[in-house]
């Protein structure tokens, strides 16, 4: 996107951002920044910045509001900035069931160490602490060493298995998960300190060699917090798509709509694997995700999720 060609996309921001008594464009809004990605995104708020001298983040707070300003705000964050505030977000809610501590587990298990790194960096910057020292002062005491031990690591990114390895460390994650001792050690290093392509390769050791998946074990331990936030870990390491998919399903399903956790899969994934969470919610459900966001949300906010989904609008 050249920069003659970005200052008609400047100009029209501008123009549907600053309401001066006109009411704010947001069908403007939706066409300018649902169609960008994040490289595209981060030249244009540079140079909306340079051009009118304020944040265009800024000025969206102050003229957006409800589930369509923040969706549009989270998205039009670098990435890693939108996964620090979602952490801390998180981490400082009053709630702190499986809803708010998945996000965690998401930024951790679901994004490259690279990604995971950036975000950390970030926390720092915005929050003058890092994001361990909030999730220790701040989660159950329960769930603290597994999330802890899972945004500190720094995972190889390269696809490197050893077999031998991953009979042994799906044995040694056996042994803990039939004993009930889930936040054995041996759980915490493997999972927090193994490449992805190791841990799927062990995960599939594990169910040929003891009949059940990781994941069915670990859900016959109960259902207490630290057992559903590792059937998070399994699933954001394994197969994010199944994960991300049944974030949208819960947030749309029953009475009313979790528009926080709706927006959150929408926005963090449109960019990453999008198409294949889109199949495994059809295999799942038996509809299309896009007819389930339609009939859940309305007005802009849906027109805008619409578009992040490759709508047009």
């Amino acid at each position: 996107m050249g920069y003659d060609y970005s200052c008609i996309f400047f100009q029209r921001i501008n123009g549907s951002v600053m309401a001066l008594g006109w009411g704010t464009d947001e069908k403007a809004i939706i066409w300018v920044l649902g169609h960008r990605n994040a490289s595209q995104m981060r030249k244009i708020r540079e140079t909306y910045q340079q051009l009118y001298n304020e944040s265009l983040i800024a000025q969206l707070q102050s003229e957006l509001s409800g589930d369509f300003g923040k969706a549009v705000v989270l998205w039009t964050y670098d990435p890693s900035e939108r996964d620090a505030r979602l952490a801390n977000e998180a981490v400082k809610s009053s709630k702190k069931s499986i809803t708010q501590l998945q996000v965690i587990v998401e930024i951790a298990c679901a994004t490259s160490p690279h990604h995971l790194m950036a975000v950390r960096q970030t926390y720092c910057s915005l929050f003058d602490c890092s994001l361990e020292e909030d999730i220790t002062s701040n989660v159950p005491l329960t769930v603290r060493k597994v999330l802890v031990g899972l945004v500190s690591s720094y995972r190889y990114d390269r696809e490197v298995v050893d077999l031998d390895i991953a009979n042994l460390e799906a044995a040694k994650l056996h042994d803990a998960i039939e004993r009930k001792n889930l936040d054995h050690d041996d759980i915490i290093w493997i999972l927090s300190t193994r490449n992805v392509f190791q841990l799927k390769a062990t995960f599939e050791c594990y169910q040929q060699n003891y009949g059940n998946t990781i994941y069915q074990d670990i859900k016959s331990c109960g259902n207490d917090i630290l057992g559903s936030v590792l059937r998070v870990v399994i699933w954001c390491l394994d197969s994010p798509e199944k994960h991300f998919a049944e974030v949208v399903r819960a947030s749309i399903v029953g009475f009313g709509t979790d528009e926080d956790s709706l927006t959150r899969a929408i926005v963090t994934r449109a960019e990453i694997d999008m198409m294949k969470i889109r199949a495994e919610y059809f295999d799942a459900n038996k509809t299309s995700l896009d007819n389930a966001v339609i009939g859940d949300t309305s007005g802009y906010y849906k027109d805008f999720l619409m578009t992040l989904l490759g709508s047009k609008i």
